[in-house]
Order: C-alpha cells, then sequence, then structure tokens
C-alpha cells in the first residue's frame, strides 16, 4: 500500500487544528506495529490476484482488522467506522472501504490459520528490536472474558467451549485468558486460553519462560509448587502472595513490595479491557476467542511499550544489590524462607 501520496482525507486532516485522541492512538498504533512484518506473515495464506476482481490490498486488510480489534468493533461497525470517521479512513488509506463481508472473510483467514498468535510474537519481537528492555521475571495472572450467555439466537445455545466460574460472589460464564506478563517491560509474552472453570494453577508453568529467575503471583497461586512438578524453569523462585490477614505486621513492607510488582500485570489487563474494550468477546469457539485475544494482546503491548516505565518492580534489584528495593527483596525472600 502506497501512503505516499497524499488522500482528500489526508489533506482534510490537516487542516483540522485540533488533534483528537482517536487520531493519537492511530498514530502510535501506525508507529509501533510492525506493518511489514505482519504482511510477510499473513501473505502465504492471502487470496492471489487471478482472472477476476483483484483482492483488496492486504495492508489494507490488516489495518482494517487493527482498527476492529483496537475499538472492539463488529464488522459491519469497522465498515461504518472507516466510511464515518477521517482520522480512521486515513489510517486504512484506502479511497473506498472494504465492506463488512470483505472483512469478515479476512477475519476467518486468521482465525482458520491461527494467525493472531503470528501477529502477536511480530509485535513482540519488534518491540525488543526497538531496545523494549526485557527481564528475567515473570509475572504470571488470569482474567475472565466474557462470553454471551443469552440462547437468543439460531442455534437456541450458549457457546459449547464456554463454561461457567465463580469468583467471590459473582458467576463468569465464558474463557479465562492466562498471561505471563515480563516484570521490566510490563508487556505480555505468554498467553494461554482456557475454559473459565479451568484453574489458575493448572497453566502456571506455561506462562514462565525457561531463563526466567523470578515469578511473581497473586494468591489464587497458592500451593504452585505442588503443581509444577518439573515442568517449570528450574531456576525460577516463585514469589506467592499470602492470603489477606494472614500477614504478620514485621513482613508488610516486604509483602507491599510483591503488591506493587504484581500491579504491572494489572496495567496489561487495563489495556485490553479498557483501552481496547475486549470486556466480552464475540466469537463463538475457543480457537475463536483464543485468536482475538493474541491480536488484542498485541495492540496493548503496543500500548504499554509505549508509556514510560514506571519505577516500581524488583527485576533490577534482583540482578543489582546496590538498588534502593535490593532490602525489601531480601526481607521477601528470607520470610518466604521462613514460611
Amino acid at each position: 500500500m502506497d501512503k505516499s501520496q497524499p488522500t482528500f482525507s489526508d489533506l482534510e486532516l490537516q487542516g483540522c487544528r485540533r488533534v483528537t485522541r482517536r487520531q493519537r492512538f492511530l498514530d502510535l498504533l501506525d508507529e509501533k506495529v510492525p506493518w511489514g512484518a505482519w504482511a510477510a506473515r499473513v501473505e502465504p495464506f492471502y487470496p492471489k490476484a487471478g482472472g477476476g476482481r483483484p483482492p483488496v490490498p492486504l495492508g489494507t486488510m490488516l489495518r482494517m482488522y487493527a482498527v476492529q480489534v483496537a475499538f472492539d468493533l463488529s464488522d459491519e461497525g469497522a465498515e461504518d467506522a472507516v466510511t464515518d470517521s477521517r482520522a480512521v479512513r486515513a489510517f486504512v488509506g484506502c479511497g473506498e472501504s472494504p465492506d463488512a463481508t470483505t472483512l469478515c472473510k479476512f477475519r476467518r483467514l486468521l482465525e482458520d490459520n491461527g494467525l493472531g498468535r503470528a501477529l502477536f510474537e511480530e509485535l513482540n519481537a519488534s518491540l525488543e528490536a526497538e531496545g523494549l528492555r526485557m527481564s528475567t521475571g515473570t509475572i504470571v495472572d488470569a482474567t475472565f472474558v466474557e462470553a454471551p450467555s443469552s440462547t437468543k439466537n439460531a442455534r437456541r445455545a450458549r457457546d459449547p467451549e464456554a463454561r461457567s466460574s465463580k469468583k467471590g460472589k459473582n458467576w463468569h460464564f465464558g474463557y479465562k485468558a492466562h498471561v505471563g506478563v515480563d516484570a521490566e517491560a510490563g508487556t505480555v509474552h505468554t498467553l494461554r486460553v482456557t475454559p473459565a472453570n479451568a484453574s489458575d494453577l493448572s497453566q502456571a508453568a506455561a506462562l514462565v519462560r525457561p531463563g526466567d529467575t523470578d515469578v511473581w503471583a497473586d494468591a489464587g497461586y497458592v500451593g504452585v509448587a505442588g503443581w509444577l512438578g518439573g515442568c517449570a524453569s528450574p531456576s525460577a523462585e516463585w514469589h506467592v502472595a499470602r492470603r489477606k490477614g494472614s500477614v504478620p505486621g514485621g513482613e508488610r513492607p516486604a509483602e507491599s513490595l510483591l503488591a506493587s510488582t504484581r500491579s504491572r500485570v494489572e496495567h496489561a489487563f487495563h489495556a485490553l479491557k479498557d483501552l481496547l474494550g475486549f470486556r466480552k468477546t464475540r466469537c463463538r469457539g475457543l480457537a475463536k476467542v483464543e485468536n482475538r485475544l493474541y491480536a488484542s494482546l498485541a495492540l496493548a503491548n503496543a500500548l504499554l511499550a509505549a508509556r514510560a516505565p514506571r519505577p516500581q518492580g524488583p527485576p533490577a534489584c534482583a540482578a543489582d544489590p546496590r538498588h534502593p528495593r535490593a532490602a525489601l527483596l531480601g526481607l521477601l525472600r528470607a520470610a518466604a524462607g521462613a514460611a
């Protein structure tokens, strides 16, 4: 796709005095997403030009799909957004927007070939190549992704692969996204998707990278040692939060450090659910939900990487004893050893 020649939409945008938040958001995606690498991964599966009508340029479809994921839109909603919004139309870079049917076929092509994970991996590789600092620490956690529970549809049934689970006093129907977040960069490096009734502990080993030396988790992972066996990284030291009310007063500073470290995984969930709006899936079936989650977390990582790194977090103090928080990390490890 040639974006060197300005369109009428580009000229119209240049005359606007105020840059909208949507425009700034799309500019950030335009800068952070490796469009060339994405196109290279999808191109072997994309239809080739034949004797009939030529296909829409791959770059245009990738950008339109990114708009759909970034704003959590239906196929028709994405078509309307390209038609109605000058900023979105300039981002997609097409004179005439592809219709909803074309986008639906492209989305299914990505789902059928599991290309959401490929887009996720390419974006993470691009961020690392740009200098995003990765650590040897991982924060693990899980969050519910709701699925429609209504049976008012053609099949008169709910999603057959989704399940129900209770957290506190609330019931959730759908799936669960288990993520491993880099403790230094704050970006998601590993994703596993299960039905909602799967235990957090069942995916703990899969979220730890081979080179990780420290893993942080909340109280939902109490007893993780019994689940790991020899599956996880043998050098990883787990820092699991204790249940509320079970922390003595003298150990609260160390527990506070643990909580400040774990907070980075909540930033990833905030980007996924609040900034991108992916709270309830539109897809049916585990494979489709997983593909959409990979694509959504790829864009979430782009947003997280654009922010300045926060000062808290022990990856640096785990490697440097001169770090001001190294003493608190020593308290934490001593408390864990005493327990």
